[in-house]
């Protein structure tokens, strides 16, 4: 066995027969396997095995290709080879269906968890905008402010009013200037 300096690479296995598709293999079983779980299939089977039988018990002896004397050897070779086929391109279908399946639940898993993610994300949002809107003011809040305020301004006009007429009959009371 030889060395190769490249480890990060695989090595090429070496493979002696027949090179195929193998997704075009797989659709191929998948076919057959739909095919051979469908009810047409057995009543076909049926049909040609009751013809099978039937022709080999009614015809002449020199016409039977399968001889009941001999217990329908054929009818059971032919059975068998059928069934040789079919178990295992069942099986490979099966398998192939079982990691569409698995591909699948790992897909719905994962946008399971990032709906998940969005939505505890978008709760979290929720929280803080309902946070900031308590802090908020209302229009509640300024009307109450702007009621102060306006009396706050009416008494200081008041005072303001009420100083002018205190400072009015004040300069009345003072004598005039003599520049005058």
């Amino acid at each position: 066995m030889t060395r190769h300096s490249d480890l990060s690479a695989p090595r090429q296995v070496r493979r002696v027969g027949l090179h195929y598709d193998q997704d075009a293999f797989g659709n191929f079983s998948e076919g057959i396997a739909r095919y051979l779980g469908t009810a047409r299939f057995l009543v076909w089977q049926t049909v040609i095995i009751v013809g099978w039988i039937g022709y080999n018990y009614t015809a002449p002896a020199r016409f039977q290709f399968d001889p009941n004397k001999r217990g329908l050897v054929l009818l059971t070779l032919v059975l068998s080879l059928q069934a040789s086929y079919a178990a295992p391109l069942i099986l490979l279908a099966q398998n192939r269906q079982e990691l569409r399946d698995r591909n699948e639940s790992d897909n719905d898993r994962r946008v399971a968890e990032r709906t998940q993610a969005d939505t505890e994300f978008l709760a979290r949002e929720i929280s803080s905008v309902r946070v900031a809107l308590a802090d908020m003011v209302t229009t509640e809040d300024l009307r109450d402010h702007l009621e102060r305020l306006t009396s706050a301004v009416e008494r200081m006009a008041q005072r303001l009013d009420d100083l002018e007429v205190q400072g009015s009959k004040g300069s009345l009371d003072q004598p005039r200037d003599e520049a005058d």
